[in-house]
């Protein structure tokens, strides 16, 4: 039965956002076994992605509410369930893989689980990463934008944090474990913001700490220098919003090993190069992640907009001003969902799935 269940586990994230794939080495389901047991394994099938009292879940299962409520409380804190506190009521939900419970182990990343995580992301994650609908999008920096274009309130990475009624930050887990691999970049990890009620999860679970805005926004403008990509969730109001490196961000590596980054994230700008202004100094060429800027012909930088991620690193440190960011057109432009069920169902329905499973 113990085995039973994991397999129907794997099975069941493989159907929420980008997905839970097998691999030749079954790595994915000795994660699995580290991070669950086939009690917790069990229970978490018994949610769906939409946020449940345990009364309710309890009214379901024909289980006993009080115990319930405890066991749920227990897989929240370990960073398996998300909690939602709303007043007297707490409510509870299933989460993905990946942005879910992968991110949730950031307090108990070990060597163990680094390794098992890296070959999983190179067995089976980064392909079905390239085949999906990336759950986080990329916005351009600040400074990449130019005073009189218009942007959304959801495309600005300080209007999203001024937004925002909480904001908690922690260590970006990506960099957390590629440190236990002995390969972290030097880039900072304190990094990672949470909004609202995904605040509320982060500290309430000891794994970040409540800041203002000023210091929100301090953290904002670092990550910029540092040459780090804003990333915060696919919908108009985000729950978080990650700050990554090319060289540990799972997401960002999964992109630069496609032939074609630019769509396969939500961003509706694009780098362009003034060639009257360029001086061909190539320092566009190291802040670009996605490997989207080279010199032609001529020695002046060129960018392929089919690997151009729109994030706006390489307008802030072109010494001469020659590169900016652009609006796509019209029919290049995606609506950014409203919410994250929204963004649950466009990703299933791109992998012919529902994240509604029956059982």
């Amino acid at each position: 039965m113990s085995e039973t269940v994991f397999h129907q586990l794997r099975e069941r994230l493989d159907s929420y956002s980008m997905g839970y794939p097998k691999t030749e080495s079954g790595v994915e389901m000795k994660i699995l076994k580290k991070i669950f047991s086939a009690e917790t394994a069990a229970l978490f099938l018994q949610l769906g992605l939409t946020l449940e009292t345990p009364e309710s879940v309890a009214g379901r299962t024909g289980r006993d509410p009080v115990e319930l409520s405890e066991k749920l409380e227990q897989m929240a804190r370990d960073g398996l369930l998300f909690r939602h506190r709303k007043h007297k009521t707490v409510r509870y939900s299933a989460v993905p893989f990946m942005v879910g419970f992968y991110e949730y182990q950031l307090g108990k990343m070990d060597r163990e689980l680094a390794e098992l995580t890296e070959t999983f992301f190179k067995e089976g994650m980064n392909a079905h990463i390239a085949n999906s609908m990336v759950p986080l999008r990329t916005i351009p920096v600040n400074e990449a934008i130019e005073a009189t274009m218009q942007i959304a309130p959801y495309s600005d990475a300080r209007k999203i944090l001024q937004a925002a009624s909480r904001i908690a930050v922690a260590r970006c887990i990506c960099r957390v474990q590629q440190e236990k691999l002995g390969e972290a970049c030097e880039k900072p990890q304190e990094v990672c913001f949470s909004f609202g009620s995904h605040a509320d999860y982060y500290v309430e679970n000891g794994l970040g700490r409540y800041i203002d805005l000023d210091e929100g926004l301090t953290l904002l403008a670092r990550s910029e220098q540092e040459g780090l990509v804003a990333q915060p969730a696919s919908s108009v109001n985000p729950g978080g919003m990650c700050n990554c490196c090319g060289d540990c961000c799972g997401i960002l590596r999964a992109l630069k090993a496609t032939p074609k980054p630019a769509e396969l994230v939500m961003n509706n700008y694009f780098a362009a190069v003034d060639y009257d202004a360029c001086t061909g100094c190539e320092t566009c060429l190291d802040r670009c992640q996605m490997a989207a800027v080279s010199l032609n012909a001529a020695g002046l930088a060129t960018i392929q907009p089919q690997r151009c991620i729109g994030c706006g690193l390489c307008v802030t440190t072109c010494p001469g001003d020659a590169i900016r960011m652009a609006l796509k057109p019209e029919a290049e432009q995606r609506p950014i969902p409203a919410s994250a069920m929204e963004l649950a169902i466009k990703t299933a329905t791109i992998r012919g799935l529902s994240p509604f499973p029956k059982s």
